[in-house]
């Protein structure tokens, strides 16, 4: 995962003055920060899109805890989103609690500016992790040259389409949000409509063959975005 990919990170952080003060870091950063005070604020915004890395806080005033939140994520969503507890709690037991049920950090407060990021950068690029060749047969992505072969040829692309295509299979089976992918490949979330995200993925359906008939598919997901998922020997 190279620098210059806009990091999408939802917050879970019911005191204001902290929410402010993390996700000031974190957009300083030029990064997004989606920041939410109530589990079910929180629930509502991943139903309609999706983050790099979460960041909950244990102890919420109202609703349900970030322990229940982590729960799920990891039962509804996908199993694979990094996640990192930010909390006042700091007892051996809580640390070996959070990390048994599925997250991968933990940080106590009062947390430190330039170590949260560094965590939040590791956590992304571990489950994203960059290679000069990229093999998700018939494709191959050459990442130093940018190019994408497909059964060893070279398919001619735009630059964003390239960086879409590559973008989609480092993150294949997930699904994307129209945000997200607007965010990490366009480096932003505003000025673009998210039409230009559904004209860039019919063009790669048809130059990169990702339809139904074929091994790997592109498929839309209704008000939301996308998903690029293999079709398994049972299909």
């Amino acid at each position: 995962m190279s620098e210059r990919q806009k990091l999408r990170i939802a917050l879970l952080e019911d005191n204001p003055d902290q929410a402010s003060r993390v996700s000031g870091w974190i957009e300083d950063r030029d990064y997004h920060c989606g920041v939410f005070s109530t589990a079910d604020d929180f629930q509502r915004a991943f139903r309609k899109s999706s983050y790099d890395v979460v960041v909950l806080d244990w102890e919420l005033q109202s609703g349900s805890s970030g322990l229940e939140v982590l729960h799920w994520i990891r039962k509804t969503l996908t199993s694979d989103i990094p996640i990192i507890f930010v909390t006042a709690r700091q007892a051996e037991e809580d640390i070996v609690t959070a990390l048994q049920a599925g997250a991968d950090d933990y940080l106590a407060k009062p947390v430190r500016q330039h170590e949260l990021l560094a965590r939040l950068y590791a956590l992304a690029r571990r489950a994203q992790p960059e290679t000069e060749i990229l093999e998700c047969p018939p494709y191959t992505f050459d990442t130093s040259n940018r190019q994408v072969l497909l059964l060893g040829e070279q398919i001619k692309l735009t630059e964003k389409e390239y960086e879409l295509a590559l973008f989609l299979f480092r993150n294949r089976g997930r699904v994307l949000s129209r945000q997200h992918l607007l965010t990490s490949v366009w480096g932003t979330s505003a000025e673009l409509n998210t039409r230009t995200v559904d004209t860039h993925a019919s063009r790669l359906r048809k130059k990169l063959k990702l339809l139904a008939s074929e091994r790997w598919k592109l498929t839309s997901i209704y008000q939301h975005g996308y998903r690029l998922e293999e079709h398994t020997s049972n299909d």
